[in-house]
This record gives structure tokens, C-alpha cells and sequence, in this order.
């Protein structure tokens, strides 16, 4: 009998991630990911929700989701789902469902900067390349040509 445990996710880190690391040496990384759901009632009025993912990075990947992603980011996290049980300090008992990663994609988010673009609507970088092309043209343009340097 087959079983499949899979969960993907894209959305928006809502902490940074915390890295710490076990008695043996071995990183892990815990951080939060939210996720949005929006979609019309029976009578037509827009409903938005909020998801909110536990995820847990270990070894080299949770030292580079450490290093990569910060509050706010988008990311795209793979894994599987985890459930831990532990007995809290006043006795009770508690238990937590995680998306252990497997991988990890940092996206962009909405807080990234824009590239700058000129008066033209050209990212600055292009308007760089033109003036470049266009100087080179004037000094070829500059050149004459005489009719005595054509070899043939």
C-alpha cells in the first residue's frame, strides 16, 4: 500500500527565520509562512483568509534559509508534514503540526525595489547600453574613409 506525505507551499515569511543548533552540532532553522486565500461568498462579497505554516529547515538548509530569507520574503518551500507531541511545563499536553523542508526556493516580494528606470521607461542599465552603442556609432561615424585604404 502506497502513502504520500507531500506539502508545497508559496508565501511570505512572516519572521525571520531562527537558527539554532542541537547538542551534536546539527543547524535548524524554524520559521513561519503565510499563505493567502481570497474567494467570493453565495451573495458575492470578496473573503480573504490566512493560513499560517510552521516550517522546519535542518542541517545546510536551514543554515541557508538562515543566511537567504528574512521577514516578508516570499519562498517556496517543499517537504513533508510532521506532527510533534511534547508535554508543556504546567502539565499539559501540546502538539504541533510542521512542514518539515526538503527544499527551498527564496522568491521576490512585494518590498523589492524596482529597477530605477530613466524618463524613457528604460531600467537604467538599457539606457547605459544605448549611450554606449550611440558613442561608438559617432566615432564611426567621425572616421572618413579613404579610398586608397580599400585593398581590392
Amino acid at each position: 500500500m502506497y502513502s504520500l506525505n507531500r506539502a508545497q507551499i508559496i508565501g511570505n515569511l512572516t519572521r525571520d527565520p531562527e537558527l539554532r543548533y542541537t547538542p551534536n552540532g546539527q543547524g535548524v532553522a524554524s520559521f513561519s509562512i503565510a499563505t493567502n486565500r481570497s474567494w467570493q461568498n453565495a451573495d458575492g462579497t470578496k473573503q480573504d483568509a490566512v493560513e499560517y505554516h510552521d516550517i522546519v529547515a535542518w542541517g545546510k538548509l536551514g543554515e541557508i534559509a538562515a543566511q537567504i530569507l528574512t521577514k516578508g520574503k516570499q519562498a517556496y518551500v517543499e517537504g513533508r508534514l510532521q506532527t510533534r507531541s511534547w508535554e508543556a511545563q504546567d502539565g499539559s499536553k501540546r502538539q504541533k503540526t510542521e512542514i518539515v523542508a526538503e527544499n527551498l526556493i527564496a522568491l521576490g516580494s512585494k518590498g523589492e525595489r524596482a529597477p530605477i528606470m530613466d524618463d524613457a521607461g528604460a531600467p537604467e542599465d538599457v539606457k547605459e547600453n544605448k549611450e554606449k552603442k550611440s558613442d561608438k556609432k559617432a566615432k564611426d561615424d567621425d572616421q572618413e574613409i579613404n579610398i586608397d585604404d580599400i585593398p581590392f
